[in-house]
């Protein structure tokens, strides 16, 4: 189990690392947000989030508490996603990137949880 984590980590670690520094300045990631309502703010929020979780759970290849405790602010963060795609009505298909990551996130939580505390 120990090399699936690894793997969805690099996965989740350099997937977040992108996504969160694209919230600082992609014209689509402005437009995004302003289509789901949610302030200018609250994109850079995001992004710090995400930023910070990618860096936890790539640090967390080597100290697995990280790794649970990056993984577990993956999933609030992709809940919090699946949620707005929810309240704007997308479809199922436009929703499979947060659906997905929320996933992976959850199984390197779980491999890890033990470490959570």
């Amino acid at each position: 189990m120990h090399i699936l984590s690894i793997i969805l980590q690099v996965i989740l670690g350099l997937g977040f690392l992108m996504f969160g520094f694209m919230k600082f300045g992609s014209k689509q990631m402005v437009e995004g947000f302003s289509h789901y309502g949610y302030p200018g703010w609250f994109r850079i929020f995001t992004g710090i989030i995400e930023v910070i979780s990618g860096i936890l759970v790539i640090v967390g290849i080597w100290n697995v508490t990280l790794a649970a405790w990056g993984s577990l602010i993956i999933v609030l963060t992709m809940i919090g996603a699946i949620l707005t795609h929810i309240k704007i009505h997308d479809s199922v298909k436009q929703m499979m990137m947060p659906i997905l990551l929320f996933i992976f996130g959850l199984v390197v939580l779980l491999i890890n949880f033990d470490n959570l505390i």
